[in-house]
This record gives C-alpha cells, structure tokens and sequence, in this order.
C-alpha cells in the first residue's frame, strides 16, 4: 500500500494508445482479474465503446488458461442473456496475445455495496432474482459459472431501472459438451463462496452455482459472509462439513421464508438444495409477490453517482484528410505562384491527395463491411437468444415434471407401506377365517370372523389400486419429463450446429475489416508523416501564416478528440510536428 501522503506518480501503461487486432484502441485500464487486464477500448473505425481483455504477459505460455479464456467467450456467447456480459469479439493478436472484446458496462460491483452492510430484503430478493434467471438459461443450455462471488456481479441502470445485474468473468465457465481442460482434482474458485463439493476437489455442477448463490443471499441479508477465516484450508474444511448459521442469528428480523430459501441453498448435500435454478426462481418470485411494495430504492447522490460512458466520436474522419490536403494546396499555391514547386514538395502534395482519396474509399468499404457483420451479429444473437428461450421454456416444464414425478414416487412409497401392511391384515384374517371355517362355533362369530377378512381384502384392494394410480401418474411425469429432455438436447444440437457456422462467417467477416483497418491505420501514418514533410517545409513562409493558423487549430482539435474519432490524422499513433 502506497503512503497516501507521498505524492507518487503511477507510470503510464505503455499499452494505451495500442491498437490490438488492427481494430480496437486502448483508451483507459478498466481493471485487473485473475486472467487478464481490462481496457476500455473503442473500435478506430466504427462508434463501438467496448471493454477489452488481454490475456495476462506471464500467462501466455498458460495453454489451459488460455483455453479457459476462449471458452469463456463461447459459453457467454451461446447464452445470450440479458444478465450476462455481452460478448462481441475474440481473437489472438500477431503477437499471439489472446483477447477479448466485451460490452462496456458502468456500474458498481455487488462486493461494493455489500460493503456498506446488509441490504434491504427486497433489493435482496430483486438482485437474487435476475441472477437466477440468468443461471436458469445457463444451466439449461450446459453452461455452469463455476465461480460465482459478489465481485462477479455488477450493478448498473437499464432503461430507469436500478439494480440491472450483468453476470461477468465467465472465465471458469464449463460447457458440458467440450472435453475436460481443467487437471482432475484441481481445486478452482474462491473459498467463500465455493460448494462443498468443489472444497472437496469434485467436478462443479448447476448445484454449485446455486450454494454460491446461498451465500450471495446470506450476505446480502446480514453483510458477513456464512463461513470465514483467514486460512485457506480450515475455510474449505468448513464449506464441507459446518453447517451454516442462520441468518436470524445475525439479523433476528430476517424473514423465516427468506431464511428457509438460504438454509436450502447452503445445504451440504446436493440432492437437498433446490433441484434446479426453475425451482430457485419460482420461489423468489413467490417470496418477492409476499414483499409490501414500499420501493427500498434510495436516490444516489451526484457526487456517488456512477461516471457516465464516454462521448461517441465528434471528428468527420477521413473527411478531414482532404481538408487538410486542401489547406496545403492553398498554402504551395501562395508560396509557389509562379510553379516552380520543390519536387519534394511536390511529391508530397501528390501523395496527401492520394491517401485522402484512397482513405474515403477505404473507409466506405469498412464500413459496408462493418454493417454486414453487425446484421449477421443482430440475426445470430436474435436466433441464439430464441433457442434460448426455448430451451429455457421446456427446462421449466421439465423441472416442473420432474418435481411432480417425484412427488407421486414419494406418495407411492408411502402406499406400498400401506399395501404392506393391508397384506399382512388380509393374510392374518383370511387364516382366522380358514380355521373358524374347519372349527364349529357360532354362526355370528363366523359370521364377524368373514367380514373381518373381507374389509382387509376390499382395503387391499383399494391399496393396491391407489397405488398403481400413482405408479401410473409418476411414470407419465418421468416419461413427459424425458421427451422435454429430448427436445431440450435437440435445440441444444441445433445451437451448437448453428454457433459453430455462425462463428466462421464472423470471424471472416472481421477478418475483412482487420484487414481493412491495417491498411487504414497504414494511411494515417503516411498522410501523418506526409502532413509533417509539408508542413515543416511551409510554416517558415510568410504568405501561408493565416492557413497555417488554421491548419494548427484543426489538427489541436483532433489530438484532443483523437481518443474518441476514427482514423484520423493526429491520433495517438500519428506524428505531428
């Protein structure tokens, strides 16, 4: 930690002003994980503020890192949620970096406002909410967090909303349906928020994200985490064999049916938390409508208020080239009346000009580009996201078939003890019957000992024919329950299928606008040094003072909009005089 009352200065990251992919250039650090270093970037060419992650220097030699880095965009990609981070691009530079261009988000991190104490439990209950909606559409479409914490979920505002929750760092994501990259009994995550079964070094399932999801809401609702220590290993040892507190311990007005939500979330076993995210969602969503409507929102002071995106770019763009080439003319044509220009000079002019026209043309062809690979975006995500609800629409049947299955199997145990029991009654007076009826006695104990034994049978029967209405009843939940399963597994094909096709004609589509903007970007550097050549060579002239004036307030403006315009001349990367 740096002394607060020694004026340090921070170096300056050598890596802002970078162009990555030939596309996209670094503007500000955004932020450091575990993997990667976060930049806000915008693409040179197009209106896009996007966050870019690189892969970390001394992580480039990580092979299974870098796998991890690339299934994040996938799996986050064939998601396709509103609560989960966008995913626009993912690429490996020439140098071999790896990276990976995301949607640029402002907000605060749920770690940040844990951070002020408990939460009212209806913001609890709404942020809970749009996480498990979220984990419900991935879980369904394989997709599992692996490592859910509190600095994982943001916190913005959406269309007057607050609270809107982005899911991020799909970074330890798994996709079912890839070959294991991680070693076998690797333990990954972080221990506060890690399941039992992750603790014990076991493959993390739907479960796992959901007893993080346990201690997510027993934070909110306290402001402490359920289980803490400062060693690593005693913190494991407690995710997999302490049970956990309740939080009525810690916050005695804590609503029992909130409570009841967390305990079944944290249980160890996982079989007896809720059988799926659905199940988790339904019963939010019945907690929030049992909620009093009294808003729990409280207006941010302007001095707390989040920072705002930055600005769209404000430059013409190449339109400027040909002003400037322009400028030039007017100056070598005052200077030079008579036209014995210097051929230097000469060339010069020739060659502004030039690039000025090429760069116009450049710049539509990009930008033809551009729009088709941002309808071809459009029409992917709007499939990826139908598929996806419709996925996510037969998981809910499914969960709902499954539980009901499941209610009958349990109503049929209990009936086959009872059958049980009726049999041993029916056999016990159906011998007392047999032997009255070889004894001589009285016809109306004869009689009793007949009716006895015919109430045991007719409720035998009764028995046996309630149970093979629930046998019959649970069979036909298990067997609704796997045709949604089959169709739930064919949609999942099918946007597998149409991912993988759909990756391929992006990534050629952006191939072209790389290669474009290379050439782009090569331009801007040759009208730079070219505007360096004329301009040194006229500034010294009398006749050209007033246009230089001119040409040195047009060219101050674009260095001060340089990080928010496309390619254009006095950026970050041109060289002025």
């Amino acid at each position: 930690m740096v002394n607060s009352t020694r004026n340090v200065t921070k170096p300056q990251d050598p890596m802002l002003g970078r162009v990555v992919a030939g596309r996209y250039r670094l503007e500000a650090r955004a932020g450091e994980g575990g993997m990667g270093v976060v930049y806000r970037a915008r693409h040179v060419l197009i209106d896009r503020v996007v966050a870019l992650k690189l892969i970390r220097p001394d992580l480039r030699g990580e092979t299974h890192l870098r796998a991890w880095m690339l299934r994040e965009a996938r799996a986050a990609n064939r998601v396709d949620h509103a609560h989960i981070i966008d995913i626009h691009d993912i690429g490996e530079t020439e140098e071999g970096e790896l990276y990976l261009v995301m949607e640029y988000l402002v907000g605060t991190s749920l770690s940040s406002e844990l951070a002020k104490g408990p939460m009212p439990l209806a913001r609890a209950v709404d942020i809970l909410e749009q996480m498990c909606a979220a984990l419900a559409r991935a879980h369904d479409l394989g997709v599992v967090h692996r490592d859910l914490k509190s600095d994982n979920i943001l916190l913005s505002s959406r269309g007057g909303r607050k609270d809107f929750v982005k899911i991020l760092d799909f970074g330890l994501a798994h996709l079912a349906m890839d070959p294991r990259l991680a070693p076998k009994g690797a333990v990954f995550g972080t221990p506060e928020y890690m399941s039992p079964e992750q603790a014990r070094g076991e493959e993390a399932g739907p479960p796992s994200d959901l007893y993080a999801l346990g201690v997510l809401f027993f934070e909110m609702l306290t402001g402490q985490l359920p289980f803490r220590s400062n060693d690593r290993d005693t913190l494991l040892e407690m995710q997999r064999t302490a049970p956990p507190p309740k939080p009525s311990a810690i916050k005695p007005d804590t609503l029992p049916a909130a409570e009841s939500i967390v305990l079944k979330l944290l249980e160890k076993e996982r079989r007896k938390r809720y059988q799926d995210a659905h199940h988790l969602h339904e019963e939010l969503k019945a907690l929030q409508r049992s909620l009093p409507a009294t808003p729990w929102e409280v207006q941010s002071s302007p001095e707390n208020a989040a920072p705002p995106p930055p600005p769209p770019p404000q430059s013409p763009g190449v339109i400027e080239w040909a002003n400037r080439a322009a400028l030039f003319s007017r100056m070598v044509s005052r200077v030079y009346p008579t036209g014995n220009i210097p051929p230097e000079i000469q060339t010069g002019m020739v060659q502004a000009w030039d690039l000025a026209s090429r760069a116009t043309r450049l710049e539509g062809e990009v930008a033809s580009h551009t729009r088709k690979l941002e309808s071809l975006e459009r029409r992917g995500r709007a499939l990826r996201a139908e598929i996806g609800r419709k996925v996510e629409e037969l998981a809910h049947e499914e969960s709902r078939a499954l539980r009901d299955a499941a209610g009958e199997q349990q109503e049929a145990a209990k009936l086959r003890e009872l059958v049980l029991v009726a049999e041993r009654a029916a056999g016990t007076a159906k011998s007392q019957a047999d032997q009255a009826a070889q004894q001589s006695g009285s016809g109306g104990a004869l009689r009793a000992i007949y009716e006895r034994a015919g109430a045991a049978a007719a409720l035998l029967d009764a028995r046996r024919e309630a149970l093979s209405e629930r046998e019959q009843k649970a069979q036909v939940k298990d067997q609704q329950a796997r045709d949604l399963r089959r169709q739930i597994e064919e949609l999942r094909a099918q946007l597998a299928r149409y991912a993988e096709a759909l990756e391929e004609d992006l990534a050629a589509g952006r191939e072209k606008v790389a290669s474009r903007t290379r050439e782009g970007l090569s331009f801007e550097k040759a009208f730079s040094d070219v505007s360096t050549l004329l301009l040194n060579h006229l500034k010294t002239k009398p006749e050209a003072r007033d246009l230089i004036q001119e040409l040195m307030s047009n060219m101050l403006a674009g260095v001060q909009g340089s990080a928010q315009r496309p390619m254009s001349p006095g950026g970050p990367e041109s060289r002025g005089p």
